[in-house]
């Protein structure tokens, strides 16, 4: 498994380890993070970090703090082994995680998704994630559509919220949201 940010690569390795490469700053130097990356089991890049889920459900990141390389402060809910973390997706500049609870943690550029306070009442039983260049939209398991992020990106659904029912699909583009019901 390759994942890529804009400039750097990182791949998992046959025993669940991690090798990365290219810019530095950018996700290609996982140094610091590297005795976490074990028993790696995915990697989502944004345009400049890289986030991995562990076999253990806990997520490491690395990369350009701007753009979501930076999950300090949310790490206790991505390293929660009561309800681990099952999908990650990511904005240019954030990352979104759905964990086993349903819940979402959001965590990077706040104006490209990486702050959902303004929602996270309603990210309960989140099913999936979309993500488009700077918002996510999440189906939950009721099928209704939650977004956040930047309005100018899909983070807006307040105008079609009410039509946003019973959806079963996302797709995103760079600037916004297809449901499909």
């Amino acid at each position: 498994h390759v994942q890529s940010t804009e400039l750097a690569f990182a791949a998992i390795l046959a025993d669940g380890s991690v090798v990365a490469w290219g810019h530095r700053e950018y996700g290609g130097d996982c140094a610091a993070v590297q005795d976490q990356l074990v028993g790696v089991k995915h990697i989502q890049g944004s345009a400049y970090a890289f986030a991995a889920i562990l076999e253990s459900g806990r997520v490491v990141t690395w990369g350009h703090p701007g753009y979501g390389g930076d999950s300090s402060s949310v790490q206790a809910l991505l390293s929660d082994v009561t309800h681990p973390v099952t999908h990650v997706q990511a904005s240019e500049r954030a990352f979104a995680a759905i964990r086993t609870d349903g819940q979402v943690v959001a965590w990077g550029h706040a104006e490209y998704g990486g702050d959902a306070s303004r929602v996270q009442n309603q990210l309960q039983n989140v099913q999936h994630i979309a993500a488009s260049k700077g918002a996510f939209a999440g189906i939950r398991a009721d099928g209704k559509v939650v977004a956040w992020g930047g309005s100018g990106y899909g983070g807006d659904s307040s105008k079609v919220q009410d039509r946003l029912r019973d959806v079963t699909q996302i797709k995103a583009s760079d600037c916004g949201f297809t449901a499909i019901v």
